[in-house]
């Protein structure tokens, strides 16, 4: 192909009278190519290939048409990579390379367009009043917790109008993550929009029906319900009826997440997430609204937000069985509960950053929730009524190894010292917590050892004096003392024991 600096060289040589031939042979020119530079119009000179030869992919084209239809019309997310589809043409014989393929299918789908009529897609810009909607989504993120690398799961949340943008990590990306997700946002961002604009999630949507028709699940239904927010599920693979999500989504992925993020916590990294937040709404200028910042324009959209009046319980219940060792297993781990539950049915509501187990009414057990997997975790004083009938429990019992007393019982059972009769006494006193109070329990061991008595009677007899305390008023003999069955004086009772006495 010719330089535009020659075919205007060969113009002007012919305009000044040169001839065609003598202009080919001072530029080594074909005098066809002359001749086509001199007739193009306004020095346009570019060639087009009419025909591509394809001599290694020709023998496979209609294979390759084949490929190309099936694959466009599987579902989004079913459809093969370009590199899929090489491999298995190269399964069959094909000897080109990737890139032979890769043309051919471009070409191919802009002539399926072409041929249909369809251009490029083109979209509507969408505009949001203040406290009108917010939009949420999750990403995946690669992070390193604890030394260790791990993909967490990002709730994104992004209020339309102001822009401003919350984001918060979790382990999983289950229904309570999603309830916990919103009740810290609406916090954050100081008020409930009035409609929220969704994908069709899972923990969202039980079923998708044709156009915007959706079945909400029920717990998710009443969250919105106790939030005043009207729930609205985009078009499958339609990702840009929420795009300011899915554009934040990759913004965060980047201005966040990249380097990787290294944390001693999930929430360590949490709290850096959320100053990041405030920082980024600070330094940055509202898309459309130049002159005022994210954190500006969400100043100015606070008050037409709902107000939040309380985060909703936002907690996933299930029913377990607890096992003879007051046990129950969730999310592969297993937790401990109070021991008049065992062998009995209880309910156990996961939420994000906890679980809670309830016998009917009763709060039975709550525990720090763990991610990982076959851990058990134990509290011992769950343990405390098994172990007051079986004291020799307390040396091998594994709710009790490395159990952190209180100071005053780490004291009492430091003193008492070891062997079976320590451990007796000394489960004694622990069983008085049942009944007594662990309070009253440290207060009566700190009474009995700051006088020198370390005996578990000593410090049970406090116990009952704390139980029934002294009377404030001074004692009265006469009216104190008095006896519920005073003594007869009848001297004729010995003149019926003489009579006995002579009897016999």
């Amino acid at each position: 192909m010719l330089v535009v600096e020659t075919v205007v060289r060969i113009r002007r040589e012919h305009a000044s009278g040169k001839a065609i031939k003598a202009i080919a042979r001072d530029l080594r020119l074909s005098r066809k190519v002359v001749r086509k530079a001199i007739r193009a119009p306004e020095g346009a000179f570019d060639y087009r290939r009419t025909v591509q030869p394809l001599p290694r992919l020709g023998p496979f084209q209609e294979r390759l048409d084949v490929l190309l239809t099936e694959n466009e019309a599987r579902h989004r997310r079913d459809r093969l990579r370009m590199t899929r589809i090489h491999d298995l043409l190269c399964r069959e014989g094909f000897e080109g390379s990737y890139d032979a393929v890769r043309r051919y299918a471009r070409r191919w789908t802009q002539a399926r367009r072409k041929d249909a009529g369809d251009g490029a897609p083109a979209f509507i810009p969408l505009m949001f009043k203040p406290g009108e909607a917010y939009q949420f989504d999750w990403s995946h993120e690669d992070v390193e917790i604890a030394g260790k690398p791990m993909r967490v799961k990002v709730a994104q949340m992004r209020l339309c109008a102001s822009r401003a943008v919350y984001v918060r990590a979790y382990p999983r990306e289950t229904q309570e993550m999603v309830f916990d997700a919103h009740a810290r946002g609406f916090a954050f961002f100081g008020g409930v929009p009035l409609r929220g604009i969704y994908d069709n999630m899972k923990t969202a949507v039980t079923t998708v029906f044709v156009g915007k028709e959706r079945v909400f699940n029920r717990r998710f239904l009443v969250m919105a319900d106790h939030y005043m927010v009207e729930p609205t599920a985009c078009s499958p693979a339609a990702g840009w009826e929420k795009g300011q999500v899915e554009h934040q989504v990759q913004t965060i992925r980047g201005r966040f997440f990249q380097p990787r993020l290294r944390f001693a916590s999930i929430e360590e990294l949490n709290g850096w997430l959320e100053a990041e937040c405030l920082r980024w709404a600070a330094t940055h200028a509202h898309p459309e609204q130049k002159e005022l910042t994210v954190a500006e324009a969400l100043d100015l959209e606070r008050p037409a937000l709902q107000p939040m009046l309380a985060p909703f319980d936002g907690f996933h219940e299930t029913a377990h069985a607890v096992t003879g060792t007051c046990l129950i297993s969730f999310d592969r781990n297993r937790y401990s509960v109070m021991a008049k539950a065992a062998r009995r049915a209880v309910q156990v509501r996961a939420y994000a950053d906890r679980i809670v187990v309830r016998l009917g009414d009763e709060l039975i057990a709550e525990h720090a929730r763990h991610f990982g997997r076959d851990r058990t975790i134990y509290d011992p004083w769950h343990y405390l009524p098994v172990l007051a009938n079986k004291p020799g429990a307390l040396r091998n019992g594994a709710p009790f190894q490395g159990w952190d007393l209180p100071p005053a019982l780490t004291r009492l059972r430091r003193k008492l010292g070891g062997g079976d009769d320590a451990d007796r006494r000394f489960v004694r006193v622990l069983a008085s917590v049942m009944t007594d109070g662990l309070e009253a329990v440290e207060a009566a061991i700190r009474e009995a050892l700051n006088s020198g008595a370390v005996s578990d009677e000593v410090i049970l007899n406090i116990l009952a004096r704390y139980r029934d305390p002294p009377s404030e008023r001074p004692l009265d003999v006469v009216a104190d003392l008095k006896l519920s069955h005073p003594p007869i004086a009848d001297c004729a009772r010995y003149d019926t024991v003489r009579g006995l006495h002579a009897a016999a």
